[in-house]
């Protein structure tokens, strides 16, 4: 295998799924640097675009491995953006970065595309929240803040009245929420399934801590290894493709009418996965920008391989939306 230079964009390198990818690239031979994208900036002139780290450019990289957290979405798609128009391999585009940081946004293409997804309504300012609730099939519901992570933002409202009283809330504070359909049979569970290049490589199911109905590891939720099913590997592996990410994390629950899909994660984390499956998900990931690098060398075209890359026509109509 010929060595490649893999730059991973990262905040703290102490991190463990950053840490993982650092092994991960070494032990596949490749020189692997992390740098904190909040620090690089960008330069732009005719027909050069270029990364700057300090005093000196990024030159000479073969792929970058995004981990951009939330809060600074905007900042690192605009670095990853500028990697791609030097012709960089990536394994998060930077048009689904910011797609699936967007909660709403994200539903809609989600929706678009014929992926099953709880119902939700979303409403500036609805004027009949009883209505609004009735949408969604009656309380109990889910309430959810649009900027949340980690399941930060999600409230279960149980009865009408205080889903009334959460929703008129969070408008009193001109907080943008999505409503959304609470399913009972989930019992408070989860599936990660971890998606690369088109195939599901690891899957975890994540039970909430008693008494919790979200499942989310960080709020003290549990990992064990599960096998999905045909039907949940294709709605993943759709929900992943259909917002333009090689490499997610797409969250689903079980009901009685199949796979929901409530999340696709773009930097998702490989410490739960990897600990739950016993499986090498860095590994996979550093094989992959392999086979990347060497596609994107052969096509020179900006981004993902082709079984993910996006149609002209939809990708015109999302950089509308930006």
């Amino acid at each position: 295998m010929t060595k490649r230079r893999i730059v991973i964009l990262s905040r703290n390198s102490k991190l463990y799924s950053t840490s993982r990818l650092v092994e991960a690239a070494k032990q596949h031979g490749h020189d692997v640097s992390v740098i904190d994208h909040t620090k690089c900036y960008v330069v732009m002139e005719k027909g050069k675009p270029q990364v700057y780290y300090g005093d000196h450019p990024l030159e000479k990289v073969d792929a970058i491995i995004p981990r951009i957290g939330a809060s600074v979405t905007f900042y690192g798609g605009a670095i990853v953006r500028q990697f791609e128009m030097q012709k960089v391999f990536t394994t998060t585009p930077s048009l689904g970065l910011i797609r699936s940081r967007d909660k709403l946004r994200s539903l809609q293409f989600l929706s678009r595309k014929g992926v099953d997804i709880p119902k939700t309504a979303f409403a500036k300012y609805p004027s009949d929240v009883k209505h609004l609730i009735k949408q969604v099939g009656g309380a109990p519901l889910i309430i959810k803040i649009l900027e949340g992570t980690q399941g930060l933002g999600v409230v279960l409202a149980e009865t009408p009245k205080a889903a009334k009283s959460v929703i008129e809330a969070f408008y009193g504070l001109k907080t943008n929420i999505l409503v959304q359909e609470f399913i009972e049979e989930a019992g408070g569970a989860d599936i990660r399934a971890f998606v690369v290049n088109g195939e599901v490589v690891g899957a975890m199911k994540r039970q909430g801590a008693e008494g919790e109905f979200r499942s989310n590891i960080h709020r003290g939720g549990s990992g064990s290894i599960i096998k999905l099913t045909r039907r949940e590997k294709s709605a993943a592996i759709k929900a992943a493709k259909t917002l333009g990410l090689p490499v997610a994390g797409v969250d689903m629950i079980q009901s009685s009418r199949g796979p929901l899909i409530i999340e696709v994660n773009s930097s998702p984390g490989l410490e739960g996965i990897e600990q739950a499956t016993g499986i090498d998900i860095a590994g996979k990931i550093i094989s992959f920008v392999e086979e990347g690098i060497a596609a994107n060398k052969r096509s020179r075209k900006i981004g993902t391989v082709k079984p993910l890359e996006l149609d002209d026509s939809e990708s015109i109509e999302d950089e509308s939306l930006l």
